[in-house]
């Protein structure tokens, strides 16, 4: 069976990129600015791209094309090819397939709420309601969570799943080029004509309100950007603009990896990586930062933007925006706009997800594509349907807290590491510039072998001391949440001890290779 290619060096570079840009690009990124000392944030925030989400990037594509060419596309061969004398090395890789498939179960999800409410902004179903507490009873009776005029259960919710869910399923299972990157081709195009289009509305909208003059787009992008410069004394600001790279540029979850191990052999990572990181900043910084807060500003001013940056995203996107978008000019289009852009940007990242398992299948077990993406599918189904019927029960942010917060900064460091110390710097600083048309900096030799290892080592062991204790013990989980919690948490074990399972059984069907030259 060969091995599936990109068809070009711009379908690759926007497929990654879509798998970055997602919802933290327009929900999590300025809330989470905001609230944290607005333009002060940023400070930390670059930081950290230049010292953990760049020196990552470059690490996922370099490995995930050597990987590649050994032909295996997932962290446990990418891993055990780097290190063949650790036997145990190829086990850590699983957390690669295992965080994936676990966001993707939620994830796919969340982002048909998204395509639902795109339908209701058109069709005006919540366009009555101009308070908040009325929004919030729209979304939680939408999500089955309480019963109201609209929605007396989950099948409108549940039919929306479907529909998304049978669209991912369907990307994937035409495979690299004629799926995933024909998708990202005009997915990621698409989404950033929408942003712009959205952009360029809040940013004319003036003072909406002239007897409150205060209330502009001007102070509302001042509310953002002006520092507060207090705020970095704050560790958590720090931490917080750390989390938010790892969230917006998909570094941690082996998904790049998977990605550039279709890459040819002299295919440049060092320039492609760097211009998906690029274009995701741009995203982010530019179109997300000038869309939710300036918009928010301009129609409930300083206070009820402070409240708003201390909202989860679900709130921010499906609460606030919607009442606000609902007090402009053609505000059902620009509501929809609104969500579609959402919806668009949640599939590239979906989709991203679900390629390490498919990939797994394919290269160890030696299915057919749709054969992966068929088996692929009724697992994910299965575990979505926790997600769905026990929303409310805790059950979304066990697996949003284990799946991201764990498996990633774990993840991340295992292959840091590797590639740095194991692999070699001086191997990894040649095979990063292999193909390469740039050459980078070579501080990075450095800043990849000490300073990202050493960033990356004391968030794990930061979080363990303090954070040990309260998740073992399930404290601040109401009670009646405790055996749904438990319950999943069980259930992931599971999934985790069975990928492991199916690894072992892999590697002992496999006939003894001869270690290529110069390999470890």
């Amino acid at each position: 069976m060969s091995k599936q290619r990109w068809g070009s060096r711009l379908g690759v570079i926007l497929a990654v990129a879509g798998s970055a840009v997602g919802l933290g690009n327009f929900l999590r990124f300025p809330g989470i600015a905001a609230g944290n000392g607005g333009g002060a944030f940023m400070i930390p925030y670059f930081i950290s791209f230049f010292l953990l989400g760049l020196p990552l990037m470059w690490i996922e594509w370099t490995i995930g094309r050597f990987g590649g060419g050994f032909g295996h596309s997932t962290a446990p061969g990418v891993f055990d090819t780097m290190w063949r004398k650790n036997r145990f090395i190829k086990y850590f890789g699983v957390i690669g397939i295992f965080g994936p498939v676990v966001i993707f179960s939620y994830y796919t999800y969340i982002g048909s709420w998204l395509l639902g409410y795109s339908v209701f902004a058109v069709t005006g179903k919540y366009a009555e309601y101009t308070e908040a507490a009325q929004m919030a009873e729209f979304l939680q009776a939408y999500q089955g969570l309480t019963v109201n005029q609209d929605f007396s259960g989950l099948g409108t919710a549940y039919i929306f799943f479907l529909i998304t869910f049978a669209i991912n399923i369907i990307v994937v299972g035409f495979g690299i080029s004629r799926g995933i990157e024909r998708f990202c081709k005009w997915a990621l195009p698409l989404l950033l004509v929408i942003a712009l289009i959205l952009v360029v509305r809040v940013l004319t909208l003036g003072t909406p309100d002239p007897a409150q003059p205060q209330n502009n787009v001007i102070n509302g992008l001042g509310f953002l950007w002006n520092p507060e410069w207090t705020a970095l004394r704050d560790p958590g600001v720090w931490l917080a603009a750390a989390g938010q790279i790892f969230f917006t540029l998909s570094v941690g979850f082996g998904v790049i990896l998977t990605y550039a191990s279709y890459l040819r052999r002299n295919d440049d990572v060092a320039l492609s990586g760097l211009t998906a990181a690029a274009t995701n900043e741009m995203s982010e910084v530019v179109l997300g930062g000038s869309i939710v807060i300036p918009a928010a500003f301009a129609f409930i001013g300083a206070a009820g933007v402070e409240a708003v940056a201390q909202q989860g995203i679900f709130d921010i996107g499906f609460i606030t925006m919607p009442l606000v978008l609902g007090q402009m000019a053609f505000g059902q289009l620009f509501g929809f706009l609104w969500f579609f852009l959402l919806f668009v940007a949640g599939v590239t990242s979906s989709i991203s997800l679900a390629q390490p398992a498919i990939a797994f299948l394919e290269d160890e077990f030696r299915l057919m594509r749709r054969e992966a993406a068929v088996l692929f599918a009724v697992i994910t189904f299965l575990l979505c349907q926790p997600v769905i019927f026990f929303l409310g029960h805790g059950v979304l942010d066990e697996m949003d807290f284990w799946g991201t917060t764990v498996c990633l900064v774990v993840f991340a460091t295992v292959e840091v590491i590797l590639f740095g110390w194991v692999f070699g710097i001086d191997r990894a600083w040649t095979e990063l510039h292999t193909g390469s048309d740039i050459r980078i900096p070579r501080i990075y030799r450095f800043i990849i072998k000490y300073v990202t290892p050493v960033m990356l080592l004391t968030i794990v062991i930061s979080w363990i001391v303090t954070n040990w204790n309260t998740i073992f013990y399930l404290e601040g989980v109401e009670a009646a949440n405790k055996p749904f919690v438990l319950l999943t948490r069980v259930a992931l074990l599971g999934l985790f001890v069975f990928l492991l399972l199916m690894v072992r059984i892999v590697w002992r069907r496999r006939p003894e290779t001869t270690t290529p030259e110069g390999e470890l």
